[in-house]
Formats: structure tokens, C-alpha cells, sequence
């Protein structure tokens, strides 16, 4: 497979029709206001965004950004690992790149959150002043939403939806497997981050069976009826993985959402009550926005309501809330619309700081997804905020998905695209040169 570098990125994604904006394209104003402290809890896609942009842009603002893991492993494109297409050392990333434009990075789990005062309680005992908050914790899981499902048993049916040791574990958890065994994956009710993110991973997964383990079965439990992509991941299905993999969506006769677990015998069962012994089972459990959110008063139910215009709390004044934790309508929970989003937060702030105008907020989306060697599918918008009825919302247009029968260039062209994609937006949040291409 071909790897190309982030040069080409800019041409190739302007061809596509993908380009998203960037800080120059939407004019941010110098910064007029210096001295002023801006927190930002989460280190992903969104965060990382914000961060650097602040620090580029006006160098003089004193930028933290807090984030437990010392290195971040992307969830996006780590089914390309479990498929054998990316070595998993290439999903991973320092906040070096980020230090070194001045950025203070605190490697602690935030656990405190005062919006009176403006502050952030971190593990290590200190308090962090800030004059504006950016909250981008991702996902938080219901576990208890299963039964038998508990962070204690992930550790034996991983989730896998938060990149790093549960990638691993899966991992080697299919490796051990006996040829013959069956894969389960349990897919929840929207919603959830990446929507097509489950079905990738069964064609992933399919693929190394199909390659390594050919007598294995793989069994998807879906809640829900219908799902992001679907007439092109059925089309793969049957072209690559027919007999390996079976799906199973929730209809009018059986909901096959998977209600129970039990890690000792290793079986799932659903709301329909069909029971399946698994070899490997990969429970994806409900999710609701980071913890620290709600801490910070930004939650309502599950998710975090935002303003269109720029991703302010529609709760909190002086916090913006991106990527996954966020409300956001029909733009999905992804890595580029948390950096999409992370750009207008960001220019946002510095207009504020510097009394100067708002530009009218732009968003993009765009999401590929891997289902064999280079054939690739990906569908994505354009967002921008209207109002209707007293209702501020994200109104979608120009969008587009993959269809049945697409030929080989196309499928490739969008592979291309997605691996230009991912080195690109490494560089754009983390100051880093991923320059990395799939395994041939």
C-alpha cells in the first residue's frame, strides 16, 4: 500500500472537495488582551487543536493543557491495527511538539472543576486559574447500562473505544484465539463516538481472520436498525467476508441489543434473549460525554449542549465543550469534527480576547473507513449554524457518502485520502510529523 506525506495533503483534499478551514482562512485578530490564562482538559483531535492554535496565534496567552496520558494513542485508525494495516507505535503521539511552542502540559487527570472561581483541581493537588475553559474530555461509558459489563470487566470483554491498552488487549486476545472460535461485537444505540467506527472494526477483524484464523466466525449484535454507511459495509461484507462475518441488526421481531454479560462463561445475550458463547467478545457499552463535564456543570442528561456559533457551553458562561462530550445535532462524534470544532473555539477565544469581531462559524466532517486493502469508503458535510424557530442548530449540506459498486481507483483515492488525512491532522493538533503510511 502507498503512503503519501502531508505535502500532498492540501491538493489531494481540495480535489476531493475536503479542504477545511484553517486560523488563516478565517482571519483570527492578533491577540490585544495579554496575561490571560486559558485551560483546556483533554489532550484528543479537539484539544490538542485548541491548544496549539492558541499558542501560534498569540504566543504571549499562558496555554495549559491537561491531559492524564503522557502519550496519546488515536482511537481513529486503530482498527487499522487490529486489521494488520498500521503498526500500533504509529497511533501513538507526544505532547513534545506541543511544549515546544510554549505550551504547559499537565499530565494529571483534571477532577475538579470551580466556575465561580475559575479553577481546575487536578490529581496532583494543585489548582489552575483560568480566564477561559475549553472542556474536550471525550467519552465516558455506561458500563452499568449491561449487565455483568463493569470497568473490571472490560479488562476480559474489552470495549476497546478508548485507544491504548485495550487496543493492545484485543489484539492479543484474537491472537491466542483458536482457529474456529467466534468474535462477538456488541454495538450500542446512537449515540456514540464514530458511527461507522463498529463496522470498520468488523471488517478489520474479518480480515484477520479471513488471513490468519479462516475457520472463525465473527457475530454482530447491533441496538440499533440501521447504521452510517450501511449499503457499502453490507456490499464489503458479502465481496471479502462472506461466511465469516453475521449480522445481525435489531428489527421488528428481535432487538438484538446485548443487555448481559458474563465474563466467566463468556457469554452474551440479548434483549431477545438469543445466547452466544464467545471466544473473544468485544462489548462497545452506551456512552455519555467525560465525567469532568458534568463536574463542571456543562451536562445535561448524557451530553453537553453547546452554541453553534462557537461551541460555547449553552450552560456555563466562559466554557466552550468540543468533540465527543458535545451535543452537536447531525454532526457526528469524530476526530475531524473535533478538530473542526477546535478551530473556531479557538479563533473564537482569541476574537473575544481581543474585542475583535467573530467570523461566521464554518464545520467540516469527513470519515473513512477501511474495509480491505486499498478500498476505502467515507461520507461527510459541510455544517454551519441557523436558526429556525427560535432554535439555534447545525444545519448540514453538501453531503456525500460512498456508494455500492464504486470502482477500484475511487475506493483507493479515498484510501489515499484517509491516510493524508490522518498524518495531516497529527501535525495540525500536535505540532507532530506523523509521515506514516499503512503496512504493505
Amino acid at each position: 500500500m502507498t503512503m503519501i506525506d502531508r505535502r500532498k495533503f492540501s491538493k489531494l483534499m481540495a480535489a476531493a472537495g475536503l479542504a477545511a478551514a484553517t486560523p488563516a482562512s478565517m482571519a483570527a485578530p492578533a491577540l490585544a488582551k495579554g496575561g490571560a490564562k486559558v485551560v483546556i482538559i483533554g489532550g484528543g483531535a479537539g484539544g490538542a487543536t485548541v491548544a496549539r492554535i492558541l499558542k501560534s496565534e498569540a504566543p504571549q496567552l499562558d496555554v495549559t493543557l491537561v491531559e492524564r496520558d503522557k502519550i496519546y494513542t488515536t482511537c481513529f485508525n486503530s482498527n487499522h491495527f487490529l486489521g494488520g494495516f498500521r503498526s500500533f507505535a504509529s497511533l501513538q503521539h507526544s505532547y513534545d511538539g506541543l511544549r515546544k511552542l510554549g505550551i504547559s502540559v499537565v499530565n494529571e487527570s483534571a477532577f475538579d472543576v470551580d466556575t465561580q472561581k475559575k479553577t481546575v483541581g487536578v490529581a496532583d493537588g494543585k489548582k489552575l486559574a483560568y480566564d477561559r475553559l475549553v472542556l474536550s474530555p471525550g467519552i465516558d461509558f455506561k458500563y452499568w447500562d449491561i449487565e455483568g459489563y463493569s470497568p473490571e470487566a472490560a479488562e476480559v470483554m474489552p470495549h476497546a473505544w478508548r485507544a491504548g491498552e485495550q487496543t493492545l488487549l484485543l489484539m492479543r486476545q484474537l491472537e491466542a484465539m483458536d482457529d474456529g472460535g467466534v468474535v462477538v461485537i456488541a454495538v450500542p444505540a446512537n449515540p456514540y463516538r464514530c458511527p461507522p467506527g463498529p463496522y470498520e472494526r468488523a471488517c478489520m477483524i474479518a480480515h484477520y481472520l479471513k488471513t490468519k484464523k479462516p475457520k472463525s466466525k465473527l457475530v454482530i449484535f447491533d441496538a440499533k436498525r440501521t447504521f452510517s454507511k450501511q449499503a457499502a459495509f453490507e456490499e464489503a461484507f458479502a465481496k471479502y467476508y462472506d461466511g465469516i462475518i453475521d449480522l445481525n441488526l435489531t428489527n421488528e421481531i428481535d432487538d438484538f441489543t446485548v443487555v448481559k454479560v458474563d465474563t466467566v462463561t463468556k457469554e452474551v445475550v440479548t434483549r431477545s434473549g438469543i445466547r452466544q458463547k464467545a471466544a473473544v467478545a468485544n462489548i462497545i457499552p452506551p456512552q455519555k460525554a467525560g465525567d469532568i463535564a458534568g463536574m463542571a456543570g456543562c451536562k445535561d442528561g448524557d451530553w453537553c449542549p453547546i452554541n453553534p456559533q462557537n461551541f460555547g457551553s449553552a450552560l456555563v458562561a466562559g466554557v466552550y465543550v468540543l468533540g465527543d462530550s458535545a451535543i452537536a445535532a447531525e454532526m457526528p462524534k469524530s476526530a475531524f469534527s473535533a478538530n473542526s470544532q477546535g478551530k473556531v473555539v479557538a479563533t473564537d477565544i482569541l476574537a473575544e480576547l481581543a474585542g475583535a469581531d467573530r467570523y461566521p462559524a464554518r464545520y467540516r466532517n469527513t470519515c473513512w473507513s477501511l474495509l480491505a486493502a486499498d478500498d476505502s469508503i467515507k461520507i461527510g458535510a459541510n455544517y454551519k449554524p441557523e436558526e429556525a424557530d427560535g432554535r439555534a442548530f447545525l444545519a448540514a449540506s453538501d453531503g456525500f457518502v460512498s456508494q455500492r459498486s464504486e470502482s477500484a481507483a475511487v475506493r483507493k483515492q479515498n484510501y489515499l485520502e484517509s491516510v493524508a488525512w490522518y498524518n495531516a491532522i497529527i501535525h495540525d493538533a500536535f505540532n507532530e510529523d506523523a509521515d506514516v503510511g499503512h503496512k504493505g
